[in-house]
């Protein structure tokens, strides 16, 4: 099985090199690596350049980024990575394993989330559990799957926000996810930056108003308050 990692940026250069590093050990055992631009002003397309098989651009929005990836991928596996997301080299193996041997069509990772707060593991345990109950991840746990599945489920929504939670949705439909115990490590910036608590409190009061049906443009402009 060929597995194709595709990373959405925009305005990642403080992240995107440490990234892609980490995926060298991978490219060097046959897998893709498709970096999608949504139009960076900063120099992120330039460092990710040697570093990828392919730079594409599109326009801005995880959604639509990852279903330009998508589009041009040529492995039987699809694997979408944050910018700011870390996995070990041997990551694929258990992609593999999951999607093979033990025949599921789509999965994540267990999440870590670096940074200075206590809380931040406290965060990501809530975040692996929650996972495991409900069938449903996020983008920042390495969502995973077949061509098929991904496909079978028309992809992401192409909507502002939401859109992990949209297709894991989806996903759901065709089987239940792998749930790894192999670590995928990501940044704690946003709740660092925007104060953890106050994160944890809109986060879920976020994903409250969207199980309530509230439409992801809703959700956009109370997440960003515009």
């Amino acid at each position: 099985m060929h597995l194709s990692i595709i990373v959405p940026t925009l305005n990642e250069s403080a992240h995107i090199v440490t990234t892609l590093t980490h995926l060298q050990r991978m490219r060097d055992k046959g897998a893709e690596v498709i970096l999608v631009d949504g139009g960076s002003s900063d120099n992120s397309r330039e460092l990710a350049t040697p570093l990828v098989d392919s730079v594409l651009t599109s326009q801005p929005g995880r959604a639509v980024q990852m279903n330009t990836g998508a589009a041009q991928a040529t492995g039987e596996a699809l694997l979408f990575l944050h910018a700011d997301s870390h996995l070990s080299g041997d990551a694929d193996q258990a992609v593999f394993e999951s999607l093979t041997e033990r025949q599921f069509h789509w999965g994540r990772f267990d999440v870590g989330i670096t940074g200075s707060h206590f809380m931040l593991p406290v965060i990501a345990w809530f975040m692996n559990r929650r996972s495991r109950l409900t069938g449903i991840a996020t983008g920042d746990q390495g969502l995973f799957m077949t061509r098929a599945a991904y496909d079978e489920c028309g992809g992401f929504p192409e909507q502002p926000l939401m859109e992990d939670i949209a297709i894991c949705k989806r996903l759901k439909k065709i089987g239940a996810p792998a749930c790894l115990h192999e670590k995928i490590v990501t940044s704690g910036r946003r709740w660092e930056k925007h104060g953890v608590w106050k994160t944890i409190v809109l986060m879920w009061w976020l994903r409250l108003r969207y199980f309530l049906g509230a439409t992801p443009e809703e959700i956009h402009r109370a997440y960003y308050g515009k």
